[in-house]
């Protein structure tokens, strides 16, 4: 048995929004990359872009290539190859053949989320949020089961304590999370509701039904009170899409920054006032800008000065509802606060 170098050409194109940035390479882009196990698409890409949003077009892929880039895989090497008027990325899948080669042909393939395929971004930066937080509507939480008693009379909850619980279904399973309703989620530009924030705080499991069943907490992210709701965990999935830009403009606000912290940096969760609604999706990249100052009219000046806005990072975003996004901070040169600009990068 002996190794051959067999290439798969991506040769698609894909169409981009007016307005993109230029293609720029960095200055001194390796020739070839062999991928190595905790790669990522975007580690990956910014080895030879210095925007490495804009994988998808140095890839020629197309539109339904990147809702699925389970394509590359540790050993793969991809090559950058000049020969074109415009560079472009190719991949050299290496396989084990036998005495005669074999002819390959591309194959559809099912992944996943531990598969060994190279993921966009770190999937251990989102899974925890793939599924929580939520965003609801209004009193979404009133109905659901309610802690009404801890252990002992404890004031705070943690993991290791138990808790009973009213109108806990069997039919629900034995493992729940834990959430606290939270504050509403407005859009600053014309103050709509845009939802509410089911902060998670913890996950439970069944110790006994019954009217009042009783709970072990087994986890907990904040302290748990009396109140608290529980819910059955919705099944997590985890695709990888190829982080690309949206084709239509899409401009809106940081809302909150998860955890309720004033500001954040990269690696930090946010959540922004666009939602599937208004053309965002899992994968889209967007740009951080922060409001250009207004100075008001002196010295005989006849109208207030508008500074521009000044942009200073990138959003990946994965994960969408109707009218609200979550998306993870890739790059920061400053703070990320509430009430900062996303828009096409």
């Amino acid at each position: 048995m002996r190794k051959a170098l067999v290439p798969l050409l991506l040769s698609v194109f894909i169409s981009f929004s007016a307005g993109a940035e230029e293609l720029k390479m960095q200055d001194n882009p390796p020739e070839r990359y062999v991928v190595v196990k905790g790669d990522t698409l975007w580690a990956i890409s910014g080895r030879f872009l210095k925007n490495p949003w804009q994988w998808p077009e140095i890839w020629r892929m197309n539109k339904d290539e990147i809702k699925d880039p389970h394509w590359i895989y540790p050993g793969d090497v991809v090559v950058l190859d000049k020969s074109g008027a415009s560079p472009r990325l190719r991949l050299v899948k290496q396989e084990k053949v036998g005495a005669n080669v074999a002819k390959l042909s591309p194959q559809a393939r099912v992944e996943s989320m531990h598969s060994t395929a190279i993921p966009s971004i770190a999937p251990s930066a989102i899974e925890p949020f793939l599924s929580k937080p939520l965003v609801t509507e209004k009193g979404a939480l009133d109905s659901a089961p309610r802690i009404v008693a801890p252990e002992e009379n404890r004031v705070v909850l943690g993991a290791g304590n138990r808790a009973y619980v009213h109108n806990l279904k069997e039919d629900g399973g034995t493992f729940w999370y834990i959430y606290r309703s939270g504050n509403a989620l407005v859009d600053p530009d014309n103050n709509e509701i845009l939802g509410y924030e089911a902060v998670y705080l913890g996950d439970a499991r069944v110790a006994k039904f019954g009217d009042v069943s009783t709970v072990d907490i087994v986890k907990s992210n904040q302290e748990i009170l009396t109140g608290d709701r529980l819910l059955v965990p919705p099944k997590e999935t985890f695709t990888s899409y190829v982080p690309h830009a949206p084709v239509t403009p899409i401009s809106g606000r940081i809302i909150s920054v998860y955890g309720g912290v004033a500001e954040a940096g990269q690696s930090a969760i946010v959540a922004i006032s666009r939602g599937t609604r208004d053309g965002v999706e899992n994968g889209h990249v967007l740009a951080l800008y922060r409001h250009g100052e207004k100075l008001r009219s002196r010295h005989g000046e006849e109208t207030d000065i508008q500074l521009p806005d000044e942009r200073y990072g990138l959003v990946f975003v994965f994960r969408t509802f109707e009218r609200v996004s979550y998306a993870l901070v890739m790059q920061s040169s400053r703070p990320v606060n509430a009430l900062d600009v996303v828009q096409n990068p």
